[in-house]
């Protein structure tokens, strides 16, 4: 009896190639399985992300330069602001000054600060809270006539850091929905009240659409006690100067309405130029 060869190589070759085949789909299922793994793992960090923002509060502080050189903002808040696309302070090689305001009440002064800024040519942001929208709404209608941009310094001016997120949006967009309804006006920048918050707070007012504002510049103008003080205001802001500043001055300030039209041109005659927050150079 004579052996087959061909037989048994055919039938070889035919148990390798089911071998190949088998093979090849138990890893094309482990692989399918492996994708799924990490995707799924992928969603559970994305979902797990905001968990691990920190909460502490943190009051926006600086350390101010009188030569001209932009100041420390603390590598925690740089971080921060950084981290989460706000702006803090522009590019150090632009002359560039951008100018801010917040009020959260009539004092008197508003109007003359417009009319300083209609007659030197310069737009600024006013970041207002509910009860000035509320009491001057021909105030805020003229701001917005004349080119200055409306910013959300919230409903209430609570502390976000101490609010929890639903609080936090009922202030943010009360507000918000007040200034539409009124002015038919999109708030799009934010500046937390008394300059406190957290990584959590502004990660969270992000996704509500905005975008936070801080400053490089600020001083003591905001107290009613303390007014009556031109030559010092005038000093402080002057000697502060420096590239990429987000001035925050108070509008709520009799000194800083009747020494803003010196302090506009002193600046440009120094070399800067006031720029609306909407060309913000990094």
């Amino acid at each position: 009896m004579r052996f087959n060869f061909d037989c048994l190589r055919r039938w070889c070759m035919n148990k390798v190639i089911n071998m190949v085949v088998v093979t090849a789909f138990l890893i094309f299922i482990i692989i399918i399985i492996l994708a799924a793994s990490i995707g799924s793992n992928c969603q559970t960090i994305i979902a797990n992300s905001s968990s691990v923002l920190s909460t502490k509060k943190i009051g926006w502080g600086i350390k101010r330069n009188d030569n001209h050189s932009q100041p420390d903002l603390g590598a925690v808040n740089k971080k921060i602001i950084d981290e989460f696309d706000g702006y803090a302070m522009g590019n150090i090689d632009k002359p560039y000054i951008y100018l801010t305001f917040d009020v959260g009440y009539e004092g008197g002064y508003t109007n003359q600060i417009l009319d300083v800024l209609k007659e030197n040519e310069v737009n600024a942001v006013f970041f207002v809270t509910g009860h000035f929208v509320n009491t001057s709404e021909d105030i805020v209608k003229r701001m917005i006539d004349e080119g200055h941009i409306i910013g959300n310094h919230t409903f209430k001016h609570k502390t976000m850091p101490e609010c929890t997120e639903d609080v936090i949006k009922e202030d943010v967009m009360s507000l918000h929905k007040l200034v539409f309804d009124k002015f038919g006006y999109e708030m799009k920048y934010i500046r937390p009240p008394k300059g406190e918050y957290s990584e959590k707070t502004v990660a969270y007012t992000n996704s509500l659409g905005y975008k936070t504002i801080m400053w490089s510049f600020a001083y003591d103008d905001w107290e009613e006690s303390k007014q009556g003080r031109e030559d010092y205001g005038k000093k402080k802001i002057l000697d502060n100067l420096h590239n990429g500043e987000i001035m925050l001055l108070h509008a709520t300030s009799k000194d800083n309405a009747n020494i803003l039209d010196y302090i506009i041109k002193q600046t440009r005659e120094a070399g800067y130029e006031f720029k609306s927050i909407d060309d913000f150079e990094r």
